[in-house]
């Protein structure tokens, strides 16, 4: 079990910044366009679950477009993703926000603002 362990952190080193479930996020992720072509392509929304744990860590990020909406799935630690933004920070009191797919407008958005409190 250390082998693994030790193998997991090699993969893990990629900073990420610390979000929860409730926060809206931008992810810019790496779309490959020719040989040698790279561009960044932004999907922003909202964090409704986190799945899994070490290298194996997922998360859904759920977006409203042109009424209708879009869920993606990403590994935390995906050689994809370039950087991962926080927009704002939100207060939930659950760890998946699934009930979300059946609001919509003003109802499907409605999640309080988190207060940032000092750390002791």
């Amino acid at each position: 079990m250390d082998k693994l362990k030790m193998l997991e952190a090699e993969y893990t080193k990629k900073e990420m910044p610390r979000f929860a479930v409730g926060d809206t996020i931008r992810v810019m992720t790496k779309i490959y366009e020719a040989d040698d072509k790279v561009r960044l392509h932004p999907f922003e929304g909202l964090v409704i679950s986190r799945d899994g744990s070490g290298i194996r860590q997922n998360f859904t990020v759920r977006r409203v477009s042109y009424g209708e909406g879009v869920e993606r799935v990403f590994p935390l630690y995906s050689p994809d993703i370039e950087r991962i933004e926080i927009v704002k920070s939100g207060k939930v009191h659950r760890s998946k926000l699934y009930y979300l797919r059946g609001k919509i407008g003003r109802q499907a958005t409605k999640i309080e603002e988190a207060e940032d409190k000092p750390k002791e």
